[in-house]
């Protein structure tokens, strides 16, 4: 196991007492850090490529199940036929958002917007969807492809983890 999957596997124990919830959290760290490695390498992984890393590094589960049946669905005409398939997190449950999020980046890892109005228009649990498609593809484009505009307009966030001024 990769040192991200593992650290993902043991930051999810505390927070997810399911199986299926810790294949998903490790699920989106390896997504993020095959996204990251590639944006660094400056190749853009087909979307069959950039899921299959993501398989590779995980257990048996349903998560990985609906991962390698997203593999082939590069080229789809609607959203119906991923999101009956893979879903769209209206059951709440990694097996039911994690692989649909990580198939929309698959789809669209070269661009931020493009991705999340991609996830926008499944329905289903959006906020959820939109923060696991945004931050891995951030991790991809870099924060300086994140349209400013959004950036302008996002919620502010609070300043207690950043270090100190008085303290250099």
């Amino acid at each position: 196991m990769s040192v991200v999957a593992a650290q993902a596997a043991l930051s999810a124990q505390v927070t997810h007492a399911h199986p299926e919830g810790i294949a998903g959290a490790v699920a989106v760290a390896l997504a993020a850090a095959e996204a990251c490695r590639s944006g660094a390498a400056g190749h853009r992984p087909s979307h069959g490529d950039f899921l299959g890393r993501v398989v590779e590094g995980l257990p048996p589960s349903e998560v990985r199940s609906k991962l390698i049946r997203a593999q082939s669905m590069a080229h789809v005409s609607s959203l119906d036929f991923p999101i009956s398939v893979l879903g769209n997190g209206m059951n709440m449950s990694a097996q039911d958002t994690v692989p649909f999020a990580l198939w929309c980046c698959g789809q669209a890892l070269e661009s931020y917007q493009e991705a999340l109005w991609l996830t926008v228009g499944a329905g289903g649990d959006r906020d959820t969807l939109c923060a696991i498609v945004g931050g891995v593809v951030a991790s991809f484009v870099g924060a300086e492809e994140i349209p400013s505009d959004w950036r302008i307009h996002r919620e502010i966030l609070p300043e207690w983890h950043l270090p100190s001024r008085s303290s250099s």
